[in-house]
């Protein structure tokens, strides 16, 4: 008799709140914001998260160890060069794209990722969030409902 074994490879533990921020700030000004409004200590990781290609999104984290979580911010866009080989007027011209990290939220510049889902206080944090120069919009994403939520596990 043959024994039948499934493999889950559904390992990761999905527990953290996810806030979609809307703003026109450069990235490392976004991260300073946050740590002047939120009180935290986000610093730029030392390497950005690779997800497609030649593309890569900023990304900024933050161990919180009185809360014992972990803070992750991350563009949602990223600037892709390719190189264009032709054989006309305009020899290796680039083009640029915009992929994005979360396509089905294309208008969404930043994402706040909070390890350990804290329901409780996302309130409190967006409120925070909201008070910042040049952010238009901060909200809470429901992750269950994303079909790219594969794309948030860094």
């Amino acid at each position: 008799m043959t024994a039948i074994h499934k493999i889950d490879d559904d390992f990761y533990d999905d527990s953290f709140l996810l806030i979609a921020m809307h703003s026109t700030m450069a990235d490392y000004a976004m991260a300073y914001e946050l740590n002047i409004t939120l009180k935290a200590n986000f610093k730029r990781t030392r390497k950005d998260f690779d997800l497609f290609e030649n593309s890569v999104f900023p990304c900024f984290e933050w161990q919180d160890t009185y809360h014992d979580r972990c803070w992750v911010l991350v563009a949602n866009q990223s600037l892709k060069r390719e190189l264009l080989a032709n054989n006309d007027l305009f020899q290796n011209e680039s083009t640029y794209s915009v992929p994005r990290l979360v396509p089905e939220l294309k208008d969404v510049d930043y994402f706040l990722k909070i390890e350990e889902d804290i329901t409780g206080s996302s309130d409190k944090i967006i409120k925070n969030v909201l008070t910042m120069p040049k952010v238009m919009a901060a909200y809470e994403v429901d992750s269950n409902k994303l079909k790219s939520k594969n794309n948030l596990i860094f």
